[in-house]
Order: structure tokens, then C-alpha cells, then sequence
């Protein structure tokens, strides 16, 4: 039997390894984008990618306010909120042509919600043959790039859509 291993889950499944607090708040506030995997910063919502994907290329757009209830968003963060989601898209498509797209909020743990204090969107990009026995019996996700590498390659993607090349 072969073994996969993705030892970095650990600091995720460990609750010593959960940061308190609010992580959608606390890290628009350092100016680590790189260390964080912030990809994009915009007037109400940044983009940022998931340390712990569904897939690789997994993108969240979150809100800076810290809001519970989608309900709530203003509608000049709804407006940005979705327009970074096309941006996001658009640079997934140039930077690693994925076959399409999930996009979900997940609202309270309840809804699978990871931070479920702080609303934000997933942006998920899909491929064909992506969901796999690996998934499904092992319950294991196999990441074939390295999240620096993933996130060097989207930010400049997405730099090049804000340049409008």
C-alpha cells in the first residue's frame, strides 16, 4: 500500500495549531501578504488564498469588516466582493486553466463554514477528474504545487487583469 502524506493538515486538525481571533481580520492588518497568501487588496474586500484548499488555486474574497451575516454586507462590499470573484476567475483561468468553478458562501459552522464569524466567498477551481478515490475513501487531498508557488503565480495573475493586459 502506498502512503500519502500532507503533514501540513496537522497544524489545521490540532487545535493548538487554530489561530484565536479572527484570521480574516488579523492579517489585513500585517503587512505580510506573501507569509499570509493575500493575493489582493482592494477599497472594501481582499482576496486570499485558502492554506488549507479544497483544490489547488482555492481563493477566498473577504470582506474587511468583520460581519457574520451576508445579509448584512453593504452594497458597495457585495458589488467588490463579486467583482473580485470575476477577477479571481479570470486569473485562475490564465494561471492554471481549470475545467470550472465552485463558488459558495457558507454561512454558520452548521453550513461547513471554517470561520464562521467573518463572511467570505470561496472561488474553487475544478478540473476534470478532480474528486478521486483519494478523496473519497482516504479522505486525503493531493496538492501537486506548493502554496507559495500557487500564490506567486495567481498574484501576478491577477496583477495582470488589474493592469488590464
Amino acid at each position: 500500500m502506498e502512503t500519502l502524506y500532507s503533514p501540513w493538515r496537522m497544524a489545521y486538525i490540532n487545535s493548538a495549531g487554530k489561530p484565536s481571533g479572527c484570521i480574516f481580520c488579523e492579517f489585513p492588518k500585517r503587512d505580510e501578504d506573501e507569509a499570509l497568501l493575500i493575493l489582493h487588496r482592494g477599497k472594501t474586500c481582499f482576496v486570499i488564498m485558502n492554506a488549507f484548499p479544497y483544490n489547488p488555486g482555492h481563493l477566498m474574497v473577504v470582506p474587511y469588516r468583520h460581519l457574520a451575516d451576508y445579509e448584512s454586507l453593504s452594497d458597495e462590499e457585495l458589488l467588490e466582493m463579486h467583482r473580485l470573484a470575476g477577477d479571481c476567475i479570470g486569473a485562475l483561468k490564465a494561471a492554471m486553466s481549470p475545467h470550472g468553478f465552485n463558488m459558495g458562501v457558507n454561512l454558520g459552522k452548521t453550513a461547513g463554514a471554517g470561520v464562521d464569524g467573518h463572511v467570505h466567498l470561496h472561488v474553487v477551481p475544478r478540473w476534470n477528474g478532480d474528486t478521486n478515490f483519494t478523496t473519497v475513501v482516504g479522505q486525503t487531498r493531493v496538492l501537486p504545487e506548493a502554496l507559495p508557488v500557487t500564490w506567486a503565480r495567481l498574484r501576478e495573475a491577477l496583477a495582470v487583469r488589474e493592469r488590464g493586459a
